[in-house]
């Protein structure tokens, strides 16, 4: 095993272990009330993806936590969908082995 994998398998066992600590249901309100902190501008292109992502899902659940790196975390069980938010700046879109865990972590709830 090279160190890389290593580092790797120990930095996914603890953002596991952190959302798992973490995660908890968000309503659409609490949604909408974190969409207008993290995008103040409304000009901004997440905004209107998260926004959007949201009025789409309205009635499904969705799930809150934080990584062991303090990014927040909005997941959407019942899309299979989630983003992910750094303090102060950047945010993506979860990727599969992400959203393997946080379906596996939901799912034992």
């Amino acid at each position: 095993m090279h160190y890389d994998d290593d580092t790797m398998n120990n930095s996914m066992d603890f953002r596991r272990e952190s959302v798992r600590k973490t995660i908890q249901p968000v309503t659409l309100a609490e949604l909408k009330e974190i969409g207008e902190k993290q995008f103040p501008i409304v000009t901004d292109p997440w905004c209107g993806r998260y926004f959007d992502f949201l009025a789409k899902h309205s009635a499904d659940n969705f799930y809150q936590a934080t990584s062991s790196e303090g990014a927040r975390i909005i997941y959407c069980r019942d899309a299979g969908q989630g983003v992910w938010f750094l303090p102060g700046g950047g945010m993506g879109i979860m990727q599969p082995n992400g959203l393997q865990v946080l379906k596996e972590i939901v799912d034992a709830l």
